[in-house]
């Protein structure tokens, strides 16, 4: 008998055998569903976050800096960061004159307020305070018009550039050139678009903002938290030398002593990278752990069904052998049947993973690319050929004389 005849042989005996025993076969891939449930879910998130992480972090900017009362990441010194003094929208202006390395200095703060155009209302939008080099340092581009000029903003008329998902929500089949919204109350010309940025990290999105000059919103919005002062870089080479100039300056600004601690933080795009990979590691590590022990747990599971099968079948392995079966023929039969209990818990466990999925996505992002997938049932196929190869080794052994005489 030629090789791909015993191989088709084999198969149709294993799956026959799987058939048979439909609820025994049901429950020793439970181990292996969990195990590659984990796998893939921890992958789909990893996946979904890298992309959305390099999706946003190119909205932050590898040469912007942000000059900002709080770091991105406070750690355990919450509370010394809350005691530091606001940053003020006055310092960008000085920022702007000293440093030899910034060619784009903008001022943001933000509130929320009611917007309105016509008989259409939205709520708790976000407004931002800001310049004309706003459009360098966030790196947005306008899809609809222009941005806010220098001098409309040093004569702080009242015009606004708006978000896309504002302009879908507030202007349906009407272009949003020209008119007049009311920002808490008060009426604001529409002079641009912002192209879709979509979501920070897949979670808030950057679509539902509103830009007005600086002295506009201050008149608006007498009280207001802290400005954020963003810095673009003229090279990225000289970033760390920037950062140092820009902590000069700063300190120079709030009237430091030399003794004392800065009371402001200067934020960059590689704090956020360093707090991916560690969010992956430890999200990977945590999957990992989890899918080791279920596939264990499940690779067991399918060694000890494949003995019973075994011991079972000890009288048909006797009969094969008795009428040519090879030791190959037999390890072969059974080995297949252990890689398709595994297979099978593998596939089962890919539905279950995409389905659970949707859900996941909906908190953070996720995404199934092929490689995951593939990724996975091979999993599922390495569980069944390492935990069926020593029974199906045992049954290839089984003498055929004693078999026979098995009851």
């Amino acid at each position: 008998m030629n090789f791909t005849l015993q191989l088709k042989e084999s198969f149709k005996s294993a799956l026959q055998s799987i058939l048979a025993h439909k609820l025994r076969s049901s429950l020793t891939t439970l181990g292996v569903v969990i195990g590659i449930v984990s796998v893939t879910l921890m992958n789909m998130a990893i996946e979904g976050l890298r992309r959305a992480f390099e999706t946003s972090i190119s909205l932050i900017g590898a040469d912007v800096l942000y000059i900002q009362k709080w770091p991105w990441f406070t750690g355990e010194d919450w509370w010394k960061y809350r005691n530091r003094r606001e940053i003020q929208i006055s310092y960008a202006k000085y920022i702007k004159e000293k440093s030899t390395y910034a060619v784009a200095v903008a001022p943001t703060v933000g509130t929320y307020a009611t917007v309105r155009y016509g008989s259409n209302t939205l709520e708790n939008v976000v407004v931002v305070g800001t310049t004309d080099e706003f459009i360098y340092t966030a790196g947005v581009s306008v899809e609809l018009g222009r941005f806010m000029s220098e001098v409309e903003v040093k004569a702080e008329r009242p015009v606004c550039v708006i978000g896309a998902e504002i302009a879908e929500k507030l202007f349906v089949n009407v272009n949003p050139i020209g008119r007049e919204i009311k920002i808490a109350g008060r009426s604001f010309r529409v002079v641009g678009v912002l192209e879709k940025q979509g979501k920070f990290l897949g979670l808030a999105t950057l679509d539902d903002r509103i830009y007005i000059p600086i002295g506009q919103f201050i008149r608006i919005f007498p009280w207001r938290m802290g400005a954020t002062i963003s810095v673009k870089v003229r090279d990225m080479n000289e970033i760390e030398d920037a950062i140092e100039e820009l902590r000069g300056i700063m300190r120079t600004l709030r009237g430091l002593k030399p003794w004392q601690e800065d009371d402001f933080s200067i934020n960059r795009q590689e704090l956020f990278l360093n707090a991916y990979n560690q969010s992956v590691g430890v999200i990977g590590a945590v999957g990992l752990g989890i899918t080791i022990l279920a596939l264990v747990v499940g690779g067991i599971g399918i060694m000890n069904i494949m003995f019973v099968s075994v011991k079972e079948r000890t009288r048909e392995i006797g009969i094969r052998k008795a009428v040519g079966a090879t030791r190959r023929a037999i390890l072969m039969q059974f080995l297949i049947e252990a890689i398709l209990i595994g297979l099978f818990g593998g596939i089962i466990g890919l539905i279950f993973a995409v389905l659970l999925g949707f859900v996941v996505d909906q908190v953070i992002p996720t995404t199934l690319p092929l490689w995951v997938a593939i990724l996975s049932l091979l999993i599922s196929v390495f569980v069944g050929v390492v935990s069926g190869f020593i029974p199906a080794y045992s049954a290839s052994k089984v003498d055929p004389v004693e078999s026979l005489r098995y009851e």
